[in-house]
């Protein structure tokens, strides 16, 4: 089977015409690399001497060094292309439009993992919208979705309960790569946007990354691995809770735990309706940062045996569908600020609509739950078909 070759290599091999002579900005971060592992911004100033012009980042920064949500990243000047860096997640969400106004071209080369509230889906968003008004042109230099293109899950984000992590309706796993959600999003949502995606040669739908051939870098700071990625559109809701997501150890979102669980008896629950394609290993840990830091935290590690029978937002909602029946005075929902958001509840603005919460303190079982969402989910699979590059 042939390599994948990313949209930035592509690109490269031979600049299109309307990127020639023009000023560039560029928006990337530390997994903006090519198979060689080295940096986008370090190669689009190479073969294109005195283009770019300027370079943003989106959340965690340019350097990939902030950890946390609602941490903001400064802008700084690069110190080896000597280019300003604008940061896009902060007291700042959009470029400044005279900072924009100053391109012909914006290229952007971000991993996105499949999810919908991974912030970079929104952040590009926000900079088609720019982009469109200030009649500058946005090219993406796509990549694989890491977690493959086929499987989707979950409801529909209400617009009532749009964010910065969820700006339009979307399930939480959407299957699309980043190039494949531009598109989407500016011809639903009538962005306007002058959109161009230079697609990944060779990647297949089917494909996890693991099969890509490529080299992964951690495309943000709590996602150093792929497992991490499998599990994060579920494990994400955990951000929503008191409950540790794992940030603070080794493995992010595989493990999540609080001191207050005790796993055997969440196993014994979980005889009934045991999630599909994951082993629920009992572990403890301890949070070196974040929540519960510096205390000894009972829970799990998520182990996928199957990706293709794996639900990962079923699992999670599973999962958090029995630590608030058994620990209702102890469990707890975690309360705003969350990703600019001072007033709606972190978990409603996580999976897009209040009704989940509700049902969860309802004790309704999960299973109605992803069956009433069904119907609107196969909707999104009709839908998302037309804005399918890879197949």
């Amino acid at each position: 089977m042939a390599q994948v070759v990313p949209g930035l290599e592509v690109f490269l091999e031979d600049p299109p015409a309307w990127a020639r002579g023009v000023p560039l900005g560029l928006l990337c971060h530390p997994a903006s690399v090519d198979r060689k592992l080295r940096p986008a911004a370090k190669l689009v100033a190479e073969r294109l001497p005195g283009q770019l012009q300027v370079l943003f980042s989106p959340q965690h920064g340019f350097l990939g060094e902030k950890q946390d949500n609602m941490v903001a990243s400064p802008d700084f000047a690069d110190p080896r292309l000597k280019l300003p860096v604008f940061s896009l997640y902060g007291p700042r969400l959009d470029p400044p439009m005279e900072v924009l106004q100053g391109v012909r071209v914006l290229l952007v080369d971000l991993q996105d993992v499949g999810t919908r509230v991974y912030t970079y889906g929104a952040t590009l968003a926000r900079v088609m919208t720019a982009a469109a008004r200030a009649g500058v042109k946005v090219a993406i230099l796509d990549r694989p979705n890491p977690i493959g293109g086929l499987q989707v899950e979950g409801n529909i984000l209400k617009p009532h309960w749009a964010s910065f992590v969820g700006p339009y309706p979307l399930p939480m796993r959407h299957g699309f790569t980043l190039g494949e959600l531009a598109c989407y999003y500016n011809a639903t949502q009538k962005l306007g946007c002058d959109l161009t995606v230079i697609p990944a040669r060779n990647w297949r739908r089917a494909e996890y990354f693991d099969q890509t051939g490529l080299p992964w870098v951690l495309p943000s700071p709590n996602l150093p691995t792929l497992e991490g990625a499998l599990v994060y559109p579920g494990q994400v809701l955990l951000e929503g809770t008191n409950l540790s997501e794992g940030r603070g150890t080794t493995r992010p979102f595989e493990l999540f735990g609080a001191p207050f669980l005790e796993p055997w008896r969440i196993l014994q629950e979980l005889r009934s309706i045991s999630p599909p394609g994951v082993i629920l290993r009992e572990a403890a840990f301890e949070p070196t940062f974040h929540k519960w830091a510096g205390e000894l935290c009972w829970g799990f590690q998520l182990h996928v045996t199957d990706r293709w029978a794996f639900k990962p937002y079923y699992t999670t909602l599973v999962l958090l569908s029995v630590i608030r029946r058994l620990y209702p005075d102890q469990f707890s929902w975690r309360q705003p600020p969350y990703e600019f958001e001072y007033e709606r509840l972190p978990i409603d603005l996580l999976t897009g609509d209040g009704a989940i919460r509700e049902a969860i303190d309802a004790g309704h079982p999960i299973p109605e739950l992803e069956a009433a969402w069904q119907p609107e989910l196969e909707g999104f699979l009709r839908e998302s078909q037309a804005f399918r590059i890879y197949h």
